[in-house]
């Protein structure tokens, strides 16, 4: 699973600095500053949960057990949901979609939980 892990991770920070300079050089003149804020906090939290998947990876190769993979599944989740449902929302301004924003950061709570405990159940 680390390699997996790795190789998502990776794709998912390549796919931040897309969905970056998209809202940057496309979005800025086509929706509101509130909703480019909005698409902005996605990108943010997709590049850190991206790289806490790098960091899932080394950590299964450190403490390999199941909480180390909950926690790269969390993260993979937690990036669909959270990051996924603000992008739609900013871009369709569906705000019922917030109400799933808090699903995905529960996710991501999850998997960084896991980490630590992964750490303690070596």
């Amino acid at each position: 699973m680390k390699g997996f892990f790795f190789i998502v991770g990776s794709a998912f920070c390549l796919l931040s600095v897309f969905m970056g300079a998209f809202g940057a050089h496309t979005l800025k003149t086509k929706i509101s500053k509130e909703m480019l804020d909005i698409f902005e906090v996605a990108v943010r939290y997709q590049v850190y949960h991206g790289i806490g998947l790098i960091i899932v990876a080394w950590a299964s190769s450190q403490w390999q057990n199941s909480f180390t993979t909950a926690a790269g599944w969390c993260f993979i989740g937690g990036i669909a949901v959270f990051s996924g449902s603000l992008y739609i929302l900013s871009m369709t301004g569906l705000r019922w979609l917030g109400a799933m924003t808090p699903i995905g950061g529960l996710a991501f709570i999850a998997g960084w939980a896991c980490l630590i405990i992964a750490v303690f159940r070596k």
